[in-house]
């Protein structure tokens, strides 16, 4: 399944300041039984989010108006857990295209990256200079650059680059998934079948 290509990404965030968010408080098990990728935004931190009677939490940030964006800043050893697919799955599926910490699990990365969404990785120092900027302005803008791995503060022009796997990198680029990749492959593959001999 493609997905939207990840250029340059402008936007507003969301900051969840909490370390070690594993992959159940993003979505809880008990919502794992769906085989498609849509509907889990709706229970992106489920437990965080509603009281037992679906009643939101006034005090949770994404039921704060004042918080919006395609950008979800995180703690701390952001998706730690088990490896369910799901957790990256709800984050898209709720609109975030970015999440940003000081350390994500590796399983966690890797299923963001498999579906279209971006994880950045910064130093906690920097990650302080995010929750801060958006502490002073909840409308202040990031850019996400990804074809030459920098995300800014706009307002302040403070930037710093990350790290990501460079097949990775050229699929969110042009929003293919892994089957899309071979898929745009088809002629090379097919050619190099011809000429190889069994």
């Amino acid at each position: 399944m493609a997905y939207d290509k990840f250029k340059v990404l402008k936007s507003t965030a969301v900051p969840l300041p909490i370390e070690n968010v594993d992959t159940d408080q993003i979505i809880p098990a008990r919502f794992l039984k769906a085989t498609e990728r849509k509907g889990f935004g709706d229970n992106l931190f489920r437990d965080w989010r509603y009281n037992p009677d679906n009643s939101p939490k006034e005090q949770f940030v994404l039921n704060n108006p004042i918080y919006r964006g395609k950008i979800l800043v995180g703690g701390k050893n952001f998706g730690s857990g088990s490896s369910r697919e799901h957790a990256a799955w709800a984050i898209y599926d709720y609109g975030f295209r970015c999440v940003v910490s000081s350390f994500f699990a590796d399983i966690f990365r890797g299923n963001c990256l498999n579906i279209g969404v971006l994880p950045v990785q910064v130093s906690a120092e920097f990650l302080n200079e995010i929750f801060e900027a958006i502490e002073a302005d909840p409308n202040t803008e990031f850019e996400v650059d990804l074809k030459n791995q920098r995300f800014t503060i706009l307002a302040s022009g403070a930037n710093t680059n990350f790290e990501i796997n460079d097949y990775k990198k050229e699929n969110l680029l042009n929003g293919f998934d892994d089957i899309d990749y071979l898929l745009n492959m088809k002629d090379e593959i097919e050619e190099y079948a011809l000429k190889t001999p069994l």
